[in-house]
């Protein structure tokens, strides 16, 4: 009896030891379920992103609005009725004399 008693000692001290210490035991699991809580973020963000572009592809296939806003945007249009202004930042005119001296002392 008292070998038997050893012996499922010794089983559940293995088991206890393969659960709390090993590498597949609670740490693993610890791990794991960090990793899922990680995913499950990525997931969220990616789905919230996913919603976003669904919207934005309503808006272009229904609306002229949104297809004139991606057209001003991204390539530059403007309507026909519209008059375009572009404003050029004047150059210092001493800077470039400047430049134009020290090259030519040179």
């Amino acid at each position: 009896m008292k070998w038997l008693a050893a012996a499922l000692l010794v089983v559940v001290v293995l088991l206890q030891y393969r659960i709390w210490i090993s590498d597949n035991g609670v740490r693993e699991l610890s791990r794991l379920e960090t990793a899922v809580a990680a995913q499950r973020a990525d997931n969220e963000q990616l789905g919230e992103r996913n919603r976003q572009l669904a919207a934005e592809v309503r808006d272009l296939k229904n609306g002229m609005a949104a297809l004139e806003e991606r057209a001003r945007s991204d390539l530059g249009m403007i309507a026909s009725n519209e008059t375009f202004y572009q404003v050029v930042p004047p150059h210092p005119v001493a800077q470039s004399n400047d430049h134009h001296t020290r090259t030519a002392s040179r």
